[in-house]
């Protein structure tokens, strides 16, 4: 019965990102380069640019998920969006799940669901061939196995996550660290060894065994970014990551989305992936955005759930007590969000958000358990729930014309940028 309200919700939330999928018309930002590199893997193996090597700076996962869109359904702007529409979906179920395995409550499994697939920010990832859904979806299901004590499948997931984005490496080294602490705790330490040497396996070679295999197509072939800068293939590998590396590192061009950390729970800066003015709004001004925005309420009420569970969370380590609900939002608040604050000269965007999506939304399902669970009466805590998630509903509907890139009047998109740091 638990699956039932998800599933319903998943189903929906597909058909708002399939609809019109092809829309706008062309590559939006960042798609310039995932479909490209999509469209080289799919030829090649690599990518390439024109006859010769390109050097790319992301690994492959996600350009072969997008590829696989291509794949199915060709080169246009429904194949190139189709497997991020899939992936974020099922995003909402495997969120779901997880909150079913925290609560074993219908209700906030439901309402888990629902708080998903009414984001803003998720759902313009999922309607934009970008690599950072996939990295969400994978360290989620790595989250997810690593609570369910499934650590073999999770360092999998976890090796797949690193093959979308590097960032997925603070999840692992955070999850490892944890792990070492609770043998150490629970065992004696001359009998510590082992089970370490078995979290470094699951952790630490595992993921980079799989990380390894996703760069197939590049050690079959001979045309890749440096593949020849040495006889062993392995070192020529290992030469390219030093060279991604430096790129990552050194990355500190301007650009008129970037936006510091800081902004990224209040949506203070979000990115605009496409802008026109076009006609076809019965009006004489038209305009056409898709703008990387978190549904507002849901991100405002969300940054002050988090404070409530952090609060609960330093509450349950005073009293010497296990807290999963609140351990798993400051692991991904330390591990998807705190990272960036160490990059103040790292060119940014608010988009990377998406991560810490899933663990903001916890947050509040955490708060909304508490509040049910307090000594209010039920119809007034349900009350305070329920219109808390309609004034989310309402604020996702007003800005779904910004997340979906319909084409609206001018003064109507004027009405919705609250702020003048949105334009």
């Amino acid at each position: 019965m638990a699956a039932i309200a998800p599933i319903l919700i998943a189903i929906a939330a597909f058909l708002v990102r399939i609809i019109n999928l092809g829309s706008p018309k062309g590559l939006v930002f960042d798609e310039v380069y995932y479909v490209d590199g999509a469209r080289d893997l799919l030829k090649y193996g690599v990518e390439i640019s024109g006859s010769d090597p390109e050097f790319i700076v992301h690994p492959p996962v996600g350009k072969w998920l997008i590829a696989s869109g291509i794949k199915l359904f060709g080169d246009n702007e429904f194949g190139w969006r189709f497997a991020s529409a899939v992936f974020g979906t099922l995003l909402i179920l495997l969120f779901a799940r997880l909150v079913h395995v925290l609560f074993y409550s219908p209700l906030l499994t439901a309402l888990a669901a629902a708080l998903m697939a009414l984001d803003g920010l998720l759902l313009v990832h999922s309607r934009t061939a970008l690599l950072d859904l996939f990295l969400t979806f994978f360290t989620l299901l790595g989250v997810l196995l690593w609570h369910r004590n499934r650590h073999i499948w999770a360092g999998i997931a976890f090796g797949l996550a690193i093959g979308c984005k590097w960032s997925a490496i603070y999840f692992v080294a955070i999850i490892g660290l944890v792990a070492v602490y609770r043998i150490l705790i629970a065992h004696d330490i001359r009998k510590t060894l082992k089970p370490i040497a078995a979290k470094f396996a699951q952790y630490g070679l595992l993921p980079v065994f799989v990380y390894t295999l996703t760069w197939a197509g590049w050690f079959m072939s001979d045309r890749g970014w440096s593949r020849q800068s040495s006889k062993n293939p392995l070192s020529s590998w290992i030469h390219y990551h030093s060279e991604m590396l430096n790129f990552h590192t050194g990355l500190t061009a301007t650009h008129p989305y970037q936006a510091n950390p800081w902004s990224w729970l209040i949506m203070g800066r979000p990115t605009s992936f496409f802008y026109d003015s076009p006609k076809g709004c019965s009006a004489e001004n038209c305009a056409q955005e898709v703008l990387a925005l978190g549904t507002p309420l849901l991100w405002w009420v969300g940054s002050i759930a988090i404070a409530v569970v952090v609060g609960y969370w330093i509450k349950s380590l005073i009293n010497h007590r296990i807290d999963n609900a609140a351990n798993l939002v400051v692991l991904g608040l330390a591990a998807g969000y705190l990272p960036w604050f160490a990059m103040q000269q790292r060119t940014v965007f608010t988009f990377y958000a998406i991560i810490i999506e899933p663990f903001l939304i916890l947050a509040i399902i955490y708060c909304a358990k508490l509040l049910l669970a307090s000594g209010l009466k039920p119809v007034v805590s349900q009350s305070i729930v329920g219109g808390v998630l309609a004034l989310i509903v309402v604020c996702f509907l007003y800005f779904i014309p910004l997340f979906t890139g319909q084409i609206i009047t001018y003064e109507d998109w004027n009405l919705r940028m609250w702020f003048e740091s949105w334009i």
